[in-house]
């Protein structure tokens, strides 16, 4: 929690920003995770709530009233059955007063202070189901109209606000990105033929459990790099394989997020060697070009043409260049874009709507074209922006299969030769990035090994 002024500054400039009406900010519940006393833990606390409010405990929710400037916190105070099993509890007005609010109420008492309202009243979308039949039972709106129903004024102020990131944030980050470096460094020093791809996730896990909060997502952990999201299996590291992870944690309500790509016998092999080059220097172009003023969207489509140069020098692809990227071809080996947002949560606010996160009016996604409609940012920069760089290539083969047959892009791509690539997995190398006022620079203290010599230096350490 940071301090009482920070929520109180952040409430004024939010109702600043709303206008005019009543604001309602839910906090998350206990989610239990097979019956009702076994809830995953600890409880996940919503972001915005955080960010106005400050508090971790479940059962709140967060009103501000602008048109009579007041805010409130509701919830119900904890009985001492409740203390027995879990400990002492601030009151709902010791947790109002930590924040800078003065009037609180039990939660019975928010649907009559609701109904008496005339003023029109703003939400944010809700991804709980909780959340939505609180909502439902509350304003009378059906799940299924809840999304449509938001308030774009109250969406696209929490958006302004939360892009911006304060000093204090930026810390919090670092200091999250430096428990990100433990994980992925004692990854590195595990990673071997014969030990499994659940041992080394479970590893990473409880580094994340010992120094921070937690994961700030499922850890992906995987010899088939080539899976976007490739969970720890119970298959043995092969030597002669990559293996890819992608980790991060939660530290202070702020995340990290890295992607590092291994040689599993700790040398990368020529073919090996060639492909990750690429993704290495793609990685590094983004610290040269991403800068305030400039749209992420045009930082990936140059990452995407210096990527299509040099896999043309390979002979996986062929043709011009930009006539290339502007078809799509690349997509077959980067079929995701370039970064997202990242602050409270690892893709930050993406739940308040892609297109109100990570484009603006100047800057329209493309959703018809493969690949870059998976492209979650791609507005103009800003100094204090903190986003992902994250370059990939993957050999899916399923893909290939896909492409070949159709003929798609075989104008560009030479798919006999993609054909030898089957077995090779996949590659990604991610940091996280601050926009600074002349360019950027990535966070952490530490950085992760990732450039080749010095990868394969590191990972001999523990042999």
């Amino acid at each position: 929690m940071f301090s009482k002024d920070t929520y109180i500054r952040r409430r004024q400039e939010l109702k600043k920003l709303v206008g005019k009406g009543v604001i309602i900010l839910f906090g998350n519940n206990e989610s239990p995770a097979n019956y009702p006393a076994n809830s995953y833990a600890p409880m996940r606390q919503d972001s915005s709530f955080l960010y106005y409010f400050g508090q971790h405990r479940d059962g709140l929710v967060g009103v501000i009233d602008i048109d009579n400037d007041e805010e409130w916190l509701f919830g119900d105070d904890i009985d001492v059955e409740d203390i027995v099993w879990m400990g002492y509890t601030p009151s709902v007005a010791d947790l109002a007063s930590e924040v800078g609010i003065t009037k609180t109420a039990p939660m019975a008492q928010l649907t009559s202070y609701i109904k008496h309202q005339t003023s029109a009243l703003h939400f944010l979308p809700p991804y709980r189901f909780d959340t939505k039949i609180q909502i439902m039972d509350l304003l009378g709106i059906h799940p299924s109209q809840q999304k449509e129903k938001a308030s774009l004024a109250l969406i696209q102020a929490v958006v302004k606000m939360r892009s911006t990131k304060e000093l204090q944030e930026i810390e919090a980050i670092e200091r999250a990105c430096d428990v990100g470096y433990a994980m992925h460094t004692t990854a590195q020093l595990l990673i071997r033929p014969g030990v499994t791809e659940r041992f080394i996730g479970g590893q990473v896990d409880g580094i994340a459990r010992s120094l921070a909060q937690g994961v700030s997502f499922a850890t992906i952990f995987s010899q088939h790099g080539e899976i976007m999201h490739g969970n720890p299996s119970d298959a043995k590291l092969e030597a002669g394989r990559l293996a890819l992870c992608d980790a991060g944690c939660e530290l202070d309500d702020y995340c990290s997020d890295n992607t590092r790509t291994m040689p599993v016998n700790g040398k990368f092999s020529q073919r090996q060697l060639e492909i990750y080059s690429i993704v290495e220097a793609c990685h590094d172009y983004v610290l040269d070009v991403a800068k305030p003023g400039v749209k992420y969207m045009d930082v990936h489509l140059v990452v995407c043409r210096l990527m299509t140069e040099r896999l043309k020098e390979l002979g996986l692809m062929k043709g011009d260049t930009d006539a290339a990227v502007a078809a799509g071809a690349h997509a077959m080996f980067l079929p995701h874009g370039l970064g997202h947002m990242m602050g409270m949560d690892v893709h930050d606010m993406e739940g308040l709507g892609q297109i109100y996160v990570g484009f603006d009016e100047e800057t329209r996604p493309n959703l018809e074209q493969f690949g870059t409609n998976c492209l979650r940012m791609g507005r103009k920069l800003e100094e204090g922006f903190v986003l992902t760089d994250e370059p990939g290539i993957y050999f899916i083969p399923a893909l290939i299969d896909d492409w070949k047959t159709s003929g798609h892009c075989k104008e560009f791509i030479n798919f006999d030769k993609l054909e030898t690539y089957k077995d090779f997995g996949g590659i990604r190398i991610e940091d996280d990035i601050l926009i600074t006022k002349d360019g950027c620079r990535f966070l952490g203290t530490k950085r992760i090994p990732y450039h080749p010599q010095e990868l394969e230096a590191f990972m001999a350490t523990n042999n």
